[in-house]
């Protein structure tokens, strides 16, 4: 075979073979025909005529996503940045749109992002911003929806990911936030402080009561010990008055006995002279006299009478 026609055999086999290509899933190829588009190839093999057809290009119909950083203004005058996460994928049926009709699709779709927050943040203040970061987002993908369906393009979600005020306002704000729990946790403490107090006052008074009673409980108890030692002494012959005498001496004893035992004690009873107890025994036996002899006269005196 001569060289020339085995050069022409292998150059036209080049040509037939270069008609052949195959478009990978999740993807669509472009066919221009002249320079003039021709058709949209779905996933497979396919053909198109050498050196008339050629792949104007290729498009992802994956879900992509577009990260923007917008920096705006709040209604009370901060500076805060919002991450947008935009969501998109190229509509099948408009993949024709998607390739011829936008250059940078991305540009476009982050002069939209920027128009939309920074026509809805200076409306709120910056509490509300990380509030209603929801209808932010909402209100940037019904923006982009009306605007990139045209250009073949669908919007999946719109997410506001991040707000990031400046480092100045987030240090005033955690500040704020610390003595809000300070301030909380100082009630809670005044309020615990005062059920203290309160169970230490009942229990006191329960205490003063019990106390109370105790000692009304002894002196009665005291009481009936005297009455019962008074009448031990009478029926040994000792009248009532020389009976309460003698207890009281003997009680005055045992006071200056309960006192010495205690040697931290710094009680000092006055006077306290060895004849006092013998003075102090006289001077009852008299006054006891005395008040038995007044008593009795003035049970004897009749009642006078008055005539009308």
């Amino acid at each position: 075979m001569p060289t020339g026609l085995l050069i022409l055999l292998i150059v036209t086999f080049l040509i037939l073979f270069s008609g052949i290509f195959t478009v990978k899933q999740q993807t669509v190829a472009i066919i221009e025909r002249l320079g003039r588009f021709e058709s949209i190839r779905r996933p497979g093999l396919q053909f198109k005529i050498p050196l008339i057809d050629r792949i104007a290009g290729r498009l992802s119909m994956k879900i992509q996503q577009l990260d923007v950083i917008v920096e705006t203004k709040t209604l009370d005058d901060v500076f805060v940045h919002l991450k947008v996460s935009v969501q998109f994928l190229i509509l099948p049926e408009k993949a024709y749109e998607a390739f011829y009709k936008l250059q940078n699709p991305y540009e476009q779709i982050n002069a939209y992002v920027f128009d939309v927050v920074r026509a809805e943040v200076p409306k709120m203040k910056l509490d509300d911003v990380f509030v209603r970061k929801d209808d932010i987002a909402i209100a940037i993908k019904h923006e982009l929806e009306e605007a990139m369906n045209t250009y073949g393009y669908g919007i999946i979600k719109a997410l506001v990911t991040d707000i990031d005020p400046d480092a100045k306002v987030k240090a005033a704000m955690n500040h704020i936030n610390a003595a809000e729990r300070q301030k909380v946790a100082a009630e809670y403490e005044a309020e615990a402080e005062r059920i203290r107090i309160v169970a230490r006052a009942k229990a006191e008074a329960e205490s003063k009561r019990l106390q109370g009673q105790g000692i009304a409980d002894q002196r009665r108890e005291i009481a009936k010990g005297l009455e019962e030692s008074v009448d031990v002494l009478n029926r040994v012959g000792i009248n009532s008055i020389e009976a309460s005498s003698l207890i009281l001496v003997t009680q005055h004893y045992d006071t200056l006995q309960a006192i010495g035992e205690r040697t931290a004690s710094n009680l000092i009873l006055m006077p306290n002279s060895p004849s006092a107890a013998s003075d102090m025994l006289s001077q009852m036996i008299t006054s006891f006299a005395a008040s038995q002899k007044l008593g009795e006269e003035m049970s004897s005196e009749q009642p006078i009478k008055i005539n009308g």
